[in-house]
C-alpha cells in the first residue's frame, strides 16, 4: 500500500484531476488536505478551482431528457475515451 501523497507530492495536474472529487467531497481525508495545501500556495490551481465552481454554479444540472441522442451518444463516446473503456 502506497503512503498518503504530501503536499509537495501533488503536481498541479494531479490537483486538475482531482477536482471533481475533491468538490464532491470524494477523496479520503490524507488527500483532501494535500489539496487543500496545494490549493493553498498555488493561485493557479485555486483560480482553477473557482472556475469549476462557477461552471458548476453557472450550469447546475442538464436534465437527460433535454438532450439529443447526438448529445448522448457524443458524451457516452467521450466518457468512455477519457477512462479507456
Amino acid at each position: 500500500m502506497s503512503e498518503p501523497q504530501q503536499p509537495a507530492d501533488l503536481a498541479c495536474e494531479e490537483v486538475v484531476e482531482l477536482v471533481t472529487d475533491y468538490l464532491e467531497g470524494g477523496l479520503d481525508p490524507d488527500t483532501t488536505r494535500a489539496v487543500d495545501a496545494h490549493l493553498a500556495q498555488c493561485p493557479g490551481c485555486d483560480a482553477y478551482l473557482e472556475q469549476m465552481r462557477g461552471t458548476i454554479s453557472a450550469l447546475g444540472r442538464v436534465p437527460v431528457e433535454t438532450l439529443s441522442e447526438q448529445a448522448r451518444a457524443d458524451l457516452i463516446a467521450a466518457f468512455r475515451g477519457a477512462h479507456g473503456d
